[in-house]
């Protein structure tokens, strides 16, 4: 347990949890390293870490059924339910691997998600290779108005970033356009490309009042 005793202490544990989050952790660990892979691994713990942080009461149940919760939580943001994605899993299938009842990992599921305000797509919880599609995760709100950050300039996503409120810089992602080449016979019809509407959600991130306007003084 000596890898999961250091990451007890590196992610701040209390003494009467550690040993709940290392059995928590071993359990994820195993799970995702068989039927998942490293980025669900990597948010399971985190998430496991959120728990075990906390002042809810953790004793008197199990650890494979907290595990199986925080499994079926991340699953949850990110659709591990989906066939089309990769990997994929049944919340049956889940249960199972934890070796717990269908109902008890639902339970543990539904209390993670209300005790952390997580929502689907929730892009605090979401897999890193599924950010760049997440729309949620590039609304802002600009002067009162909430937009989709990709199609903004890149000046207005570098401050965004700066602030902490996307991941990267859509910009910095965008593969260059090959250069057309025609021949002095070839001509060129330019038809009218359709405007992207973007996502709105409810569930959107807005700065605090007493933060600096976002894009302040940012001519467009």
């Amino acid at each position: 347990m000596g890898k999961s005793k250091s990451k007890a202490a590196k992610m701040r544990i209390p003494k009467k949890n550690r040993q709940l989050f290392e059995q928590i952790i071993e359990l994820i660990d195993a799970f995702c390293d068989a039927h998942l892979n490293e980025s669900y691994k990597e948010l399971c713990e985190e998430m496991a870490g959120e728990i075990c942080r906390s002042r809810w009461l953790l004793s008197g149940s199990k650890p494979s059924s907290w595990a199986s919760g925080v499994v079926h939580a991340v699953g949850w943001v990110n659709f591990l339910h989906d066939p089309n994605q990769s990997p994929h899993m049944t919340s049956a299938q889940l249960a199972e691997g934890f070796g717990v009842s269908k109902g008890t990992m639902m339970t543990k599921s539904r209390i993670i998600r209300e005790k952390l305000d997580i929502f689907a797509l929730d892009p605090d919880w979401c897999l890193p290779e599924l950010l760049a599609d997440n729309p949620l995760v590039w609304m802002v709100e600009v002067n009162g108005f909430i937009m989709d950050i990709r199609y903004a300039p890149r000046q207005m996503q570098e401050q965004a970033y700066e602030m902490g409120l996307i991941p990267f810089i859509p910009a910095d992602e965008q593969e260059p356009e090959p250069e057309q080449q025609s021949g002095p016979e070839t001509k060129i019809i330019e038809f009218p490309s359709k405007q992207r509407e973007a996502s709105r959600s409810k569930s959107q991130r807005t700065q605090k009042d007493d933060e600096l306007s976002l894009f302040e003084g940012i001519k467009e």
